[in-house]
């Protein structure tokens, strides 16, 4: 029992902190996830999936994978399918299609399998899924079309993939060919049919819970996450493998109705998503044998690779893409990445073992060769795709434009010297004269109201990283920077101070968790801003260097300044906060307002704060 606990323990501290270092070291999880799970697993024998979960594991990877499926069709929009609909259609169709038959030809000929097992295993190959593309999708945050064509193939293809599988399965084990087709088409069918059936009712039976207000909203994600496992395990009693089909469709329901918002459900999901995730890739990579692999030919196997990867991946790609809109680099890109997963292992683990009942002697093969290309194309996909889509101009991994909340006077101002110093700037107002003003004067702009759900469906937000709150409403900013967290992360959305005397609102802040990072420093409200600009004060940009450094730069400063954002020699723009200040260096840029000591002398009874600095180090 005591052994027990410590393992499923060592698994989950393992699965975290594989993606926290991860993110430390700006390397795509899988690959740290993998490498951790293969040396907890078969190199030091601290984890035995088997011993720890014994036949609860199929069942529990099974669960996992499905409430992946579900947040995924959570994030899939409809509104997509005008511009990238016939290439994931073709992908699904055409693109499984040229997969399968490589993997046919390619384990045939280089493995030496049977025809039916080479059939079989071209089919389990066919499945990209969720628990790969997604990690690898928010390392990389590719421009333009690339994104939402990856996520929807991704998420997509893994019913499909499963249900292929199962139909050559079944026709293995059927007779003749009349028995084959019939055996096809009632499979194809039930589970289309008993898939999406289940899966559009699960979604309405959530929207009916709560557009009634039949559950009280601490229970919504568990009455949720209930509906979702209930459904899938449902659907599979009724029809084998439809149950993925179930969950992707009540996601992808559940996320383009207008009845009732489900944003809190999926942040919820997609928390619980990189928990299973990090646990998955833990027990996956733990759970190989390596006498399993020293069965395998060496050559053949490395052919085998290479075909799916340089020949059926790529050849897939290029007849789903013909005649469509997307660039050479973004076709490119999308033809370079199919790396397989969970589902990948999972529907192989359980076909060789009913296979090998059923008398076929080369069943044991197909889960090391399925590891073997799972963990082949982790690596070489999560090792190449990010500098591949840098070099191809459809990437930036750390994107450091800015969304500016505000079109008014001196946030144009602002934006302006952003834009100057080569930042993407795009800036937010519902009022049509400051959006003029600011297109006038050359700035990116959106007219409309920065909180409304359009703003983040219509929105380019390509090469924008942070999102800035400049209005003079308190509870705009702070909504905002909630309403913007779920895009860039809470670490990267700022907003004003507030107003301390304010008329329109009363008692204390809002708590921390309920707000943006404090800009510019505790003093420098809307309202101090506003008479700054107006009495005269301005902006400029000042480069540090070993002969005028940050304490020449103070004391050769008249008059109080005020830092706003300090800008890298690697371009990387640092707004100034009261949390926590950057250390200006020699070769770095500090962008300043100047001048605001005539506003202090203005008003005496507004205490001028000590350092004429505010938040520059000494």
């Amino acid at each position: 029992m005591e052994n027990t606990l410590i393992g499923i323990v060592t698994v989950l501290v393992l699965g975290i902190s594989a993606q926290w270092l991860a993110w430390r070291l700006q390397l795509p999880s899988i690959l740290l996830l993998l490498s951790f799970g293969f040396a907890a697993g078969p190199l030091t024998g601290i984890v035995d999936p088997n011993s720890l979960f014994g036949p609860l594991l199929i069942p529990f990877v099974s669960l996992s994978v499905a409430i992946i499926l579900f947040e995924g069709g959570l994030s899939l929009n409809l509104r997509d399918l005008p511009h990238v609909g016939g290439v994931i259609r073709n992908l699904v169709t055409i693109g499984v299609f040229v997969n399968l038959i490589a993997g046919l030809l390619a384990a045939y000929y280089f493995l030496g399998l049977s025809l039916q097992l080479s059939i079989l295993l071209g089919a389990i190959l066919t499945v990209t899924g969720p628990t790969v593309i997604l990690p690898l999708l928010r390392h990389i945050r590719p421009f333009g079309q690339v994104g939402p064509v990856l996520r929807w193939e991704g998420i997509v293809i893994d019913p499909i993939g499963a249900m292929l599988a199962v139909l050559v399965f079944d026709a293995i084990l059927a007779s003749g060919l009349q028995a084959t087709t019939g055996v096809i088409l009632s499979v194809v069918l039930m589970t289309a049919v008993t898939g999406g059936l289940i899966g559009v009712i699960g979604a309405g039976l959530i929207v009916l819970l709560m557009r009634q207000f039949w559950i009280p909203d601490y229970l919504e994600n568990s009455v949720v996450l209930m509906i979702v496992v209930s459904g899938f395990a449902l659907s599979n009693q009724l029809q084998d493998e439809s149950g993925l089909l179930a969950v992707t469709v009540m996601g992808i329901t559940l996320a383009n109705q207008n009845f009732v918002s489900v944003r809190h459900i999926a942040e919820f999901k997609e928390n619980l998503q990189l928990l299973l995730l990090g646990v998955l890739f833990i027990l996956l990579s733990a759970r190989l044998e390596i006498e399993d692999l020293h069965q395998l030919p060496v050559t053949g196997t490395l052919a085998f690779f290479a075909v799916m990867v340089l020949i059926g991946r790529p050849l897939g790609v290029w007849l789903s893409t013909l005649g469509s809109s997307l660039s050479w680099q973004e076709r490119l890109f999308i033809g370079w990445m199919a790396p397989r997963g969970i589902v990948a292992a999972v529907v192989s683990a359980i076909f060789a073992i009913r296979l090998s009942e059923s008398g076929f002697q080369e069943a044991g093969l197909l889960v090391p060769i399925t590891f073997v290309v799972i963990i082949g194309t982790i690596i070489v996909y999560g090792l190449s795709s990010a500098p591949l889509a840098r070099w191809l101009g459809i990437a930036q991994p750390n994107p450091q434009g800015v969304l500016i909340a505000g079109a008014h006077s001196w946030a144009r101002d602002i934006a302006a010297e952003l834009q100057k110093l080569g930042f993407k700037v795009v800036v937010v107002d519902s009022n049509w004269r400051n959006i003029s003003k600011a297109r006038m004067a050359g700035l990116t702009t959106f007219y409309g109201n920065v909180l409304s759900k359009r703003v983040l469906d219509e929105l380019n937000l390509d090469g924008i990283g942070k999102f800035l709150a400049l209005t003079s409403n308190n509870e705009v900013n702070s909504l905002a920077c909630l309403h913007f967290s779920e895009v860039f992360g809470r670490y990267e959305v700022y907003q004003l101070p507030f107003e301390e005397d304010d008329e329109h609102h009363e008692g204390e802040p809002p708590s921390d968790h309920l707000r943006g990072r404090i800009l510019f420093g505790s003093t420098m409200t809307f309202r101090k801003l506003q008479a700054a600009f107006a009495s005269g004060a301005r902006l400029t940009t000042t480069r540090l260097t070993k002969a005028f450094d940050i304490q020449r730069f103070q004391a050769n400063r008249n008059g109080l300044t005020v830092p706003l954002f300090l800008v890298t020699e690697e371009r990387q723009l640092t707004p100034f906060t009261i949390e926590k200040s950057p250390e200006p260096k020699p070769g770095q840029k500090i962008i300043s307002l100047v001048g605001v000591e005539e506003v202090e002398s203005k008003k005496p009874e507004t205490p001028r704060p000590k350092s004429f600095v505010s938040n520059l180090p000494a």
